[in-house]
């Protein structure tokens, strides 16, 4: 499934309450997914771990339908062409530095 399937699947179940909910609720329940995947990495098992990040990722394309986001677009544009910060394909930048 790409990116782009994703955001239509997600918009296709939810779109009415996404959009009755708001960019802000919606954050929030991100926000909530996000610290259900970060206990997961701590104490999960594999399993509890790949449905956290499929949560994260439904709600991150919930967020961008919102907001009118395509995500398949953006992440080709800021990284289809190699790191944001070095510009290339296999990052360059300082492990301190955020590419």
């Amino acid at each position: 499934m790409s990116l782009r399937e994703l955001q239509e699947l997600i918009a296709r179940m939810y779109s009415d309450k996404d959009a009755a909910r708001g960019v802000d609720g919606t954050f929030m329940w991100l926000m909530e997914e996000v610290g259900e995947l970060a206990a997961a990495l701590r104490e999960g098992s594999r399993d509890e771990m790949a449905a956290e990040f499929a949560d994260v990722l439904a709600w991150l394309a919930t967020i961008a339908n919102v907001v009118g986001v395509d995500l398949e677009r953006a992440v080709q544009e800021k990284y289809g062409a190699g790191c944001p910060g070095c510009g290339q394909m296999v990052c360059r930048c300082d492990i301190s530095e955020k590419p």
